[in-house]
C-alpha cells in the first residue's frame, strides 16, 4: 500500500543547517546579485524568481510525499565541485563565478538529500533559477548591440509606412528636424529577459506536445524584437508629429510598459492559435494547467523519512566549508598607480591634438574609470582619432567594450578584419599586434587599429581578454585594463597602405607615452 513519507525533526534540522551554511558561504555573491537586480532594469523581474521556483517545487508536494529519498553520492561530488568554484570566484573576485557556483551547490545539496528520482520531478524549479543570474557583461554587450541595429532597421520601416522621410545611420534615426538614437536601454533586453522567463513558465503549464512548448518559449525572441521595433517606430512617428517630448520621460516609459503588456498578450494569443491549428478544441484555460497539489488521503499510512547518509555527508561538507569560507580573505582589488588622461600630452612628435569629450550617454554606457578622446593631426598626414578607455576594476561588469561590436552602431560596415603586426613597436617587451579593421559608410572609408592593453599584455582576441582577466584576478589580484583605438580616414586617392603608414607612425608616437597612463 502507498504510504505518505514525512520529514522528521532530524530531516528538517539537516535541511535547515545546509541552507544556513549555503547562505553564509555565498552571502557576498548573493548580496551583489540582489543589488544588480535593483541597478539593471533588465533584471528587475528577478526578485520573483526564487518565489516562483519555490512554488513550482511545492506544486509537486503530493508526488514527492510518496517517493523515498535515497540520497546520492553524486550530490556530494557536485557540492565539492561547487565549493571549489566558489573559492576560485572569491579569490578572483569575479562574482558571476560565485553566483553560478551557488546554483551548483544548491543542486548538489538537494541531490545528496533526495537522490535522482525526486530531483527529476522538480527540475523546472532549478532551471528557472538560472534566469535570475545576469549574463556575463561581454555577452550582454554583444547581444544588446545587435538588437539595437535590428530594432533600428525595423523601426525605420514602421516610420516609413506612415509616409515619413527618414534616414538611418546604424542606430541613429534621422527624421530631418529631429534625431533619435536607439541606445542600449532601447535594445529590447528589458522586454526580452522577463518575457523569456514568462515564456518558460508558460511552457511548463501548457499541456501540449514538447515541440509546441519549445516553439512557445523560443517565440519570445521574435515577439520581443518585433514589438520593440514597433515601439521605436511609433516613437519616431510621434516625435515627427509632436516633438522630442514624446521620446522622453513618462511617455517613453509608459509606451514601454504598454508594449510589454502587448508582448504578454501575444504570448497567450499564440497558445490559443497553436491549439486551434493542431485541431485541439480545448479552451485555453483547460490547456493551461495551473494545478495545486491534492490533499493527502486521510486513511493513508504515514512514515517518517530516513535521512540518507549522503545528506549527512553533504551537511558535514558544508559545515567544514564554513570556516575556510569565512576566513577566506575578502581581497580588495589592487589598483596600480597611474597618471590620469587629463595630463596626456596634446603634442607628440609633430602630432598636434585636440580633446573631444564624449557625450554623457556614451560615458554612462561604457562605465570606464578614465578615458581619453582626442583628434590628432600633422601637416603631412591625415588626421587620427585616438580613444583610450581605462578601467580600475573589471570585476563587476565594467569592462572594455570591443570596438568590433560598437563600430557598426554608427552605420559603418566592416569590409575587412584581420590581425596586423606594427613594425618597430614593442609593448612590455612584446611586438605590438593590433586588430586591423577596414570599415565603410557609403563613399566614406576608414582604417581602424585597436588592441586591449591590460596588466602588461597586449591582447587582440576578445575571449583571451576574459581568460587573462580571470587569471590575473586570481593570481595577481588585479582586473584593471584598457582598450586603445586609432582611426584614420581614407579619402579618395589614398590607398589602404598609406592609411596603414599613418596609423603605424601615430602608434609609434603614443605607445612609449601610454605606459604612464596604462601601467603594466
Amino acid at each position: 500500500m502507498t504510504q505518505l513519507l514525512r520529514v522528521g525533526r532530524g530531516g528538517w534540522l539537516t535541511l535547515l543547517f545546509m541552507m544556513l551554511c549555503l547562505g553564509v558561504i555565498f552571502k557576498d555573491g548573493l548580496a551583489y546579485l540582489v543589488n544588480l537586480w535593483g541597478l539593471q532594469e533588465e533584471y528587475s523581474y528577478a526578485y520573483l524568481i526564487p518565489f516562483i521556483a519555490a512554488f513550482l517545487a511545492w506544486q509537486k508536494r503530493d508526488v514527492l510525499a510518496r517517493m523515498p529519498f535515497a540520497g546520492s553520492w553524486a550530490g556530494v561530488g557536485v557540492l565539492l565541485l561547487a565549493l571549489a568554484l566558489f573559492a576560485i570566484g572569491e579569490l578572483s573576485t569575479l562574482f558571476i563565478v560565485v553566483q553560478y557556483s551557488f546554483l551548483l551547490a544548491l543542486f548538489g545539496a538537494v541531490l545528496a538529500y533526495t537522490g535522482w528520482p525526486p530531483l527529476r520531478i522538480v527540475w523546472a524549479a532549478f532551471f528557472l533559477l538560472f534566469f535570475m543570474i545576469p549574463l556575463p557583461d561581454f555577452l550582454y554587450i554583444q547581444i544588446s548591440q545587435k538588437l539595437q541595429l535590428i530594432s533600428s532597421e525595423l523601426g525605420v520601416a514602421v516610420i516609413r509606412l506612415f509616409g515619413i522621410s527618414v534616414y538611418l545611420e546604424g542606430n541613429m534615426i534621422d527624421l530631418g528636424n529631429f534625431k533619435l538614437q536607439v541606445v542600449e536601454a532601447c535594445s529590447g533586453l528589458r522586454y526580452l529577459f522577463p518575457l523569456m522567463t514568462l515564456g518558460f513558465i508558460s511552457a511548463l503549464f501548457f499541456c501540449v506536445p514538447l515541440w509546441q512548448r519549445l516553439v512557445l518559449f523560443f517565440s519570445t525572441i521574435p515577439i520581443t524584437v518585433l514589438m520593440n521595433s514597433f515601439r521605436i517606430g511609433v516613437i519616431g512617428v510621434l516625435v515627427d508629429r509632436f516633438g522630442t517630448a514624446q521620446a522622453e520621460g513618462f511617455l517613453h516609459d509608459f509606451e514601454g510598459w504598454v508594449v510589454f503588456m502587448i508582448c504578454f498578450a501575444l504570448l497567450f494569443a499564440q497558445m490559443w492559435l497553436m491549439l486551434r491549428w493542431s485541431g485541439d478544441e480545448r479552451p485555453l484555460r483547460s490547456a493551461f494547467a495551473l494545478e495545486f497539489p491534492a490533499s493527502p488521503a486521510a486513511d493513508l499510512p504515514h512514515a517518517r523519512r530516513r535521512v540518507p547518509p549522503q545528506a549527512w555527508a553533504a551537511a558535514a561538507v558544508l559545515g567544514l566549508a564554513l570556516l575556510p569560507a569565512l576566513a577566506l580573505p575578502r581581497r580588495a582589488q589592487s589598483a596600480p598607480e597611474r597618471v590620469e588622461f587629463r595630463e596626456f600630452p596634446m603634442q607628440l612628435n609633430g602630432w598636434n591634438g585636440r580633446r573631444t569629450p564624449l557625450e554623457p550617454v556614451y560615458v554612462d554606457a561604457l562605465k570606464f574609470s578614465d578615458y581619453l578622446m582626442a583628434d590628432y593631426g600633422r601637416a603631412d598626414r591625415e588626421g587620427v582619432n585616438l580613444y583610450v578607455a581605462w578601467y580600475d576594476s573589471q570585476r563587476k561588469g565594467e569592462s572594455a567594450h570591443s570596438p568590433k561590436v560598437c563600430l557598426p552602431g554608427g552605420g559603418w560596415s566592416v569590409e575587412k578584419f584581420d590581425r596586423h603586426s606594427v613594425r618597430g613597436i614593442s609593448v612590455s617587451g612584446e611586438p605590438l599586434a593590433v586588430n586591423r579593421v577596414l570599415i565603410r559608410h557609403g563613399a566614406d572609408k576608414e582604417l581602424v587599429y585597436y588592441w586591449f592593453q591590460q596588466r602588461g599584455r597586449v591582447i587582440t582576441n576578445e575571449y583571451s581578454v576574459k581568460w587573462y582577466l580571470f587569471w590575473d584576478s586570481l593570481m595577481r589580484n588585479r582586473s584593471d585594463g584598457s582598450v586603445v583605438r586609432l582611426i584614420t580616414p581614407i579619402p579618395p586617392g589614398r590607398s589602404d597602405a598609406q592609411a596603414d603608414t599613418v596609423l603605424e607612425d601615430f602608434a609609434r608616437a603614443i605607445t612609449p607615452v601610454l605606459v604612464r597612463y596604462i601601467p603594466g
